[in-house]
């Protein structure tokens, strides 16, 4: 999978952008605050259709009412144009190949994996962000997933809402029979679907630590069941612990177990990271954890996804950079890199070079 061509107009602060983008590595430099950031997000948004504004309409230049990007890309070998179009008054819309397609659609369409400073903070995080980095990549390599996902949030909101009017008096319990049989069923695939990317994650994340840390570090990645004791027959033991938990549920107006409270443990050399990682292993396990991404959708799907590298050069050492890049063009990804100096990378040629200054960009000759 690849990118040719991304045109931006006004989009965050990106006016009037035509992008031609090299097959293997396309490196944004500048100061911060230029808008090297908004061309990843722009790219990770056509993927998952989720943005860090608070709200779309944001992601809309200043003074404008409407924000549009186009992109041209490659899957499998076959040509596709991606256009999104973000409107302060009216609904968004979606045109793959000049057809409208609705936001479900969009799934597995244009893979990327975004690595920002940010994710250094996972391992310390809440359980749901470690959560939504699971189903972020499991939703893109598996679209059918984000269908369950989606209906089983909503048996979730539903059966709350049932609690509540069953504590208030205006439902009676007996009610909460076939929620609690449908909620059983559904998380049971939704869970089945996480044990196996995640035992699969497992394998592929340490391999990525070990070769990182030069061997001297195994990541370990386990999918941690919240009030269950057992993986065997898990719509049954759903079902038995909802229904064992009923009174307290009812209490608390809120469903207190299944996957939308399950989280993920990382440890490293034995040792959980979020409780003694070090600053270096959990850049490290951020780092193996994003590659391992790359190569479990890789599995899947097929063909590599877009990496998309948001001001992390300096979050590494140089070796740690070093066996990065060497990563990279051995595998020949496509990657996106924003950076605030161009020296974080060879001096020799290295795929191409883009200044980026107030939303502005000049290609660059190769040095």
């Amino acid at each position: 999978m690849n990118i040719s061509e991304i045109f931006f107009t006004d989009w965050r602060n990106l006016a009037d952008v035509h992008l031609r983008l090299e097959d293997a590595t396309n490196i944004f430099h500048g100061r911060n605050a230029q808008g090297k950031t908004n061309i990843l997000e722009a790219i990770n948004f056509a993927s998952l259709l989720r943005s860090r504004a608070g709200k779309e309409s944001e992601l809309i230049r200043w003074g404008q009412s409407v924000a549009i990007l186009r992109i041209k890309f490659s899957k499998a070998g076959v040509a596709h144009v991606l256009a999104i179009e973000i409107s302060a008054t009216q609904r968004r819309r979606i045109l793959l190949d000049a057809n409208p397609i609705r936001p479900r659609e969009l799934l597995g369409k244009l893979n990327s994996v975004l690595f920002s400073p940010e994710d250094l903070f996972m391992f310390k995080g809440s359980p749901a962000t470690r959560r939504k980095f699971l189903d972020a990549q499991i939703s893109q390599a598996v679209p059918v997933y984000f269908l369950e996902l989606t209906r089983y949030t909503r048996l979730v909101e539903l059966r709350n809402a049932l609690l509540k009017r069953i504590r208030d008096g205006a439902a009676n319990i007996a009610e909460l029979d076939l929620w609690d049989e449908q909620l059983a069923f559904t998380a049971e695939k939704l869970v089945g679907k996480r044990l196996a990317a995640v035992d699969k994650l497992n394998v592929l994340a340490n391999d990525m630590q070990k070769k990182i840390s030069a061997q001297s570090e195994e990541l370990s990645v386990v999918y941690e069941l919240r009030g269950l004791d057992s993986r065997e027959d898990l719509a049954e033991n759903f079902l038995r612990q909802l229904r064992s938990r009923r009174l307290k549920d009812v209490r608390n107006g809120a469903t207190s177990l299944g996957p939308h409270l399950d989280d993920l443990k990382f440890t490293v050399n034995g040792h959980e990271l979020k409780l003694f990682g070090s600053q270096g292993q959990l850049r490290t396990a951020a780092l193996a954890l994003k590659l391992s991404e790359l190569q479990f959708i890789r599995s899947i799907t097929g063909e590599y996804p877009l990496l998309l590298l948001d001001d992390v050069m300096s979050e590494l050492d140089a070796s740690r950079r070093e066996l990065l890049l060497e990563f990279l063009r051995r595998e020949q990804i496509q990657t996106l890199i924003t950076a605030t100096d161009r020296a974080y990378f060879p001096p020799q040629s290295f795929g191409k070079f883009f200044s980026v200054e107030a939303g502005a960009l000049t290609e660059e000759a190769i040095a």
